[in-house]
């Protein structure tokens, strides 16, 4: 299958969301899946990414060349954002298929779920907060010297987390993991 992923703003996410998806296709044993993330057009933020029309704009460019559409979002601490994604879903469902998920709270909570993290910072403390890149990513990839790298250390962090999706599946069940039960439904509908 041919998977392409259309995050907020793919200069950054796509560090994270190549390696992590890919990794967790590979473990739902779809056969040689193809995953790519979206760069054009770049969609530029959460308000752009949530605009029906402007996703169509992308399915109506890559239909034809990509079997499954992931839109993934950060959730941002809103609580009304699955109920617009499952809206945008609907909107699609007759023309292509389209999964739309939100990382609680960010995007780099998926990477943080698959490393091994220093100090004394439980991950329920991590996981309920709401500035979870500004409080905890962007101090780990500080300290590891990575913040110059691309993506500020979304690269080298999202490489390392991506070789045990098992375990971000298990510590983000609401997102990653719940997103990983709909790739598997998927998977057993794969030719």
């Amino acid at each position: 299958m041919r998977f392409l992923v259309i995050p907020e703003d793919f200069r950054n996410d796509q560090h994270i969301l190549k390696p992590d998806l890919t990794s967790l296709l590979a473990s739902l044993g779809f056969a040689r899946p193809k995953l790519r993330v979206c760069n054009d057009p770049l969609i530029g933020g959460i308000g752009e990414a949530l605009k029906p029309e402007r996703l169509a704009e992308v399915v109506d460019r890559y239909r034809g060349m990509v079997d499954v559409f992931l839109l993934c979002v950060d959730r941002d601490a809103d609580p009304h954002r699955r109920a617009r994604l499952d809206t945008i879903e609907s909107h699609f469902a007759p023309r292509a298929c389209l999964i739309a998920c939100e990382a609680w709270e960010e995007l780099e909570i998926w990477a943080l779920a698959g490393l091994d993290l220093p100090g004394p910072t439980r991950w329920g403390d991590i996981r309920a907060e709401r500035d979870v890149k500004e409080r905890h990513f962007t101090p780990l990839a500080a300290s590891r010297r990575l913040e110059s790298e691309p993506g500020g250390g979304r690269r080298t962090l999202g490489i390392e987390a991506a070789k045990r999706v098992d375990r971000i599946r298990q510590l983000c069940p609401e997102d990653f993991d719940r997103l990983a039960v709909r790739l598997a439904a998927l998977r057993l509908r794969e030719p």
